[in-house]
């Protein structure tokens, strides 16, 4: 009878730690300086190639997809958005991009850091959703929307249940735009926002229609802040590189 106690202790233990387990999430956000376009064309591919070596490297490593922001935000030219296991791996690959020639041109105005975890509030209408928005997976969409969320202060002071209610008109409406693909990572007392939203679709007109829709909802009324707002484009690093004049 001990040993069968013990033994489920033991799977006990083992459920409670992989409920636990979650991914560091980054988005990194790059600008590469205008002096770089006017290298000549044999330093460009040197150190393109040398940069694009680096992604893909860490991209056998990480979960890495790369995005174009080029002409559709003043101060970034792309997004590189990163899952692993811990922020050190993250840190890693930052470090590494550091190293190479190309990186005294580059700055990144934004960066944003977040974990997956298990959502405090019930999809009812697919209660198993929570515990797969522990990992992310990626849909591969054209369009990716991400921007950094915080709610007021007021928001946790109101009671679970009318926070549940509130939350469940927004699911109801995201639900409503099947094309789109919510991921939603927290960010509390790792990083200046608390929450990091991003939004994988095919449509961006859905989305677009998503946002407006999500604004006439109670629950937006406790939005503190939800900018700035990036539109990507998905791309392989090699294209990108080319629109950034390489």
């Amino acid at each position: 009878m001990a040993t069968v106690t013990m033994r489920a202790e033991l799977q006990r233990q083992a459920a409670g730690a992989q409920a636990d387990v979650r991914q560091a999430v980054g988005f990194s956000f790059y600008r590469i300086d205008p002096s770089w376009r006017r290298l000549a064309s044999g330093a460009k591919n040197k150190q393109s190639a040398e940069l694009l070596g680096v992604i893909n490297t860490w991209a056998k490593r990480l979960m890495v997809r790369t995005y174009s922001l080029v002409g559709l935000k003043a101060d970034v030219d792309f997004l590189v958005w990163r899952v692993g296991k811990t922020a050190e791996e993250l840190q890693a690959m930052s470090a590494a991009v550091r190293q190479t020639a190309i990186a005294g041109y580059l700055t990144m105005p934004y960066a944003y850091l977040s974990m997956t975890k298990r959502s405090t509030y019930v999809d009812k209408l697919d209660p198993e959703h929570q515990d797969r928005r522990r990992f992310i997976t990626f849909a591969d969409s054209k369009y990716l929307f991400v921007y950094p969320f915080v709610k007021t202060r007021e928001w946790y002071q109101l009671p679970f249940e009318q926070r549940q209610a509130m939350m469940d008109e927004h699911i109801q409406i995201g639900n409503k735009y099947p094309s789109v693909r919510l991921h939603t990572t927290y960010s509390f007392g790792l990083d200046d926002q608390e929450f990091v939203v991003a939004f994988e679709t095919d449509k961006p007109q859905d989305f677009l229609d998503l946002v407006m829709e999500l604004r006439g909802t109670k629950g937006s009324s406790y939005t503190l802040r939800d900018t700035p707002i990036f539109t990507c484009v998905a791309k392989p690093f090699s294209e990108i590189l080319h629109d950034l004049g390489g």
